[in-house]
């Protein structure tokens, strides 16, 4: 422990050479634990992201574990990231700005901390909580589900899912290990549950759900009109006829827009905006 508290007290960058693989998460639980702040770690790759916070947690199980990967897809491709790893990702940065109770492991990955983001005020600014006494129109709730980028089906079974049958609205937020199902009553939410998305089982109430967006580029009036100046400013008139630049002026996501997201905030920032002066960052 003594080796720690000096690794912890230096006032430069240091390098932890040899360091077996089997041994990181080991390492990242001592750290964690002995931080001021959070330890943040750097792993090379998805697979290595996790097997470290996996291995971490059974270390140290008091540890609170937050994953952030990287998006699961070429730049520019036709397809964007996987709504999972969307949610994954808001998720991990709302946990961010609350502050650390505890040992708190970050786990992440090069490719990830190069991506831009949302800046911590926004992703604030878009955190809601619902409650049981909540008086909102059914509507209202969809709509709002739609504009953070959920995706409507008939059975929710992943994050970023929603479906509605009646009176009753059930869908996955971001950052939960369980499906929550809205009962409303006329426009109010009467109840709140959780259920098991495998079985579509109801488990237990829910005092209050926080609800994040389920993707990070998210349509609303003022991003639609940024969009649609930015993107005529970078391909001109012209570009009023491309299909992308169609679905997002009529409101609808279209897969890849996520690549385009500088063009729907007004400003971004990387993972290391979200982070204070006491984390650890060890890469």
């Amino acid at each position: 422990m003594a080796d720690l508290h000096r690794l912890l007290a230096a006032t430069a960058p240091l390098t932890l050479a040899r360091v077996a693989n089997g041994f990181a998460p080991l390492l990242a639980a001592d750290l964690a634990r002995a931080a001021r702040g959070r330890l943040v770690w750097i792993a090379s790759d998805d697979l290595a992201m996790q097997a470290i916070a996996d291995a971490a947690a059974f270390f140290a199980p008091e540890l609170d574990v937050i994953r952030f990967p990287a998006w699961d897809c070429l730049p520019y491709d036709r397809a964007g990231p996987s709504l999972s790893v969307s949610a994954q990702r808001m998720a991990a940065l709302a946990a961010l700005q609350a502050p650390t109770r505890g040992a708190q492991l970050l786990v992440t990955t090069a490719n990830a901390v190069l991506q831009r983001t949302l800046t911590p005020f926004r992703v604030r600014q878009l955190s809601a909580t619902i409650a049981p006494g909540t008086r909102m129109e059914r509507e209202t709730l969809v709509a709002l589900l739609v504009a953070q980028g959920y995706s409507r089906v008939e059975t929710v079974a992943d994050h970023g899912e929603f479906a509605v049958r009646g009176g009753i609205v059930d869908l996955y937020p971001a950052g939960e290990p369980s499906g929550y199902r809205l009962d409303f009553f006329g426009d109010e939410i009467e109840t709140i549950r959780r259920f098991d998305p495998a079985d579509q089982r109801t488990t237990d109430r829910a005092d209050k759900l926080v609800l994040l967006p389920a993707a990070e580029a998210l349509i609303d009036e003022a991003n639609v009109k940024r969009f649609r100046t930015g993107y005529r400013d970078l391909f001109g008139a012209t570009a009023t006829g491309d299909p992308l630049y169609q679905a997002i002026s009529e409101g609808r996501r279209l897969a890849g827009m996520e690549h385009w997201l500088p063009l729907f905030e007004d400003k971004l920032s990387t993972l290391f905006d979200h982070l204070i002066d006491d984390d650890l960052i060890v890469r």
